[in-house]
């Protein structure tokens, strides 16, 4: 697993509606202003040039891997129009590009979309459009394999106290568990900051009780022999989510594109909820990421474990901002700001921009949420 990791590293409830909108000033928001940028998108009509970071190492934003795979875009962009997939291990790495201009729209999981609204003073960034919302794309406890044999879910999380538990602090996964430890009265002995090699090695090694990370990462992890799943968002309903992101430069100048990707984002999320493309779904994953096998992807997006309180979806697609997306990003943005990630509390009234994926849903006469990622058993592939 390690080594399959080091290699892709080298290669690559609610509130109510009304009190939302009044928090955030979002549906409401008036016309929008942006800061200074310098990139040049061409003019309203041109063919245009995207360079497009994703995660196909983060199941929640696979939309953008089935973008790469099934092309979308090319009946929605102006003729001529060049769109360059990048590949970011992590969201931040994504972020660091959009923020260089080297990149223009970003698939990413909530942290890293949320941090990215709040750099304006380097690069503006917004939020146009949600990936998808779950429970166990991101918020996955594994413990090690000689862990006791739990009566539940949440018996398990108690079982953290006074346990060595590892996190890539400032991720989802660091949320989660925050959140769990603050519900349930968990103290850990140790709260480590680790990424995924080094969480991987500390499993192998026995040095580690616990940890929470992402798909496919964990099915990885599972697959492999290293850890066992005992607990997830579902066993505390604490949700996580993902978001598209673009660069304000490119919403100011081309708005036709702004609108086209989103028309193909929608068909995207709409093919990723069809279940007759489930084994299509997961050798795209497969083809474009390194180490990673059909079943492991299989199980990232369509895997069934007990702790889903006998779930039907892992994953369910809004596409549009709704009250319950817009409560998360408050709730992640406070987290954030709780532990110095960033340095406000709340997001600025524009940095997020729900009209244009609202035009395209109102104008297609769907509603949300436009599909789901359904549990299988067997899984498909």
């Amino acid at each position: 697993m390690a080594v399959h990791l080091v290699r892709a590293l080298k290669s690559v409830q609610l509130w109510t509606v009304g009190a939302i909108c009044a928090t955030l000033l979002l549906t409401t928001a008036p016309t929008p202003t942006y800061s200074d940028q310098g990139l040049d998108f061409g003019k309203p009509g041109q063919p245009v040039h995207l360079v497009v970071g994703y995660q196909p190492y983060y199941t929640e934003s696979w939309s953008g891997v089935v973008m790469r795979g099934k092309k979308f875009y090319e009946k929605y962009l102006p003729a001529g129009s060049t769109v360059e997939f990048q590949i970011g291990l992590q969201g931040a790495i994504i972020v660091n590009n959009m923020l260089a201009g080297k990149q223009h729209i970003g698939y990413m999981g909530d942290m890293p979309a949320i941090v990215s609204t709040t750099k304006e003073s380097v690069a503006d960034i917004r939020m146009v459009a949600v990936l998808g919302v779950g429970h166990d794309e991101c918020n996955i406890l594994l413990v090690r394999n000689d862990a006791p044999t739990f009566s539940s879910p949440i018996v398990a999380l108690k079982w953290l106290t006074g346990k060595t538990v590892a996190v890539p602090k400032g991720s989802c996964a660091d949320r989660f568990a925050q959140a769990a430890f603050q519900k349930l009265g968990v103290k850990p002995d140790s709260y480590l900051n680790q990424n995924i090699e080094v969480i991987t090695s500390g499993f192998r090694s026995g040095k580690l009780d616990a940890a929470v990370l992402w798909e496919p990462t964990a099915s990885h992890i599972i697959q492999e022999g290293y850890a066992k799943r005992v607990a997830s968002g579902f066993s505390i309903g604490e949700p996580d989510s993902g978001y598209l992101t673009m660069r304000a430069d490119l919403i100011q100048s081309r708005p036709d594109v702004v609108q086209g990707w989103l028309k193909a984002e929608l068909d995207a999320q709409r093919y990723l909820a069809n279940p007759k493309n489930a084994s299509e779904i997961v050798a795209m994953a497969t083809d474009q990421t390194t180490g990673f096998t059909n079943k492991t992807m299989a199980s990232a997006l369509y895997g069934k474990f007990p702790d889903q309180n006998n779930a039907k979806e892992r994953l369910t697609m809004p596409f549009i901002f709704t009250p319950e997306t817009l409560q998360l990003i408050q709730n992640d943005a406070a987290f954030l700001h709780s532990v110095h990630s960033i340095d406000v509390d709340k997001l600025r009234t524009d940095a997020i921009m729900p009209q244009f994926a609202e035009g395209i849903l109102k104008e297609r006469h769907l509603t949300t949420p436009v599909g789901s990622a359904v549990i299988m058993s067997p899984l498909p592939g």
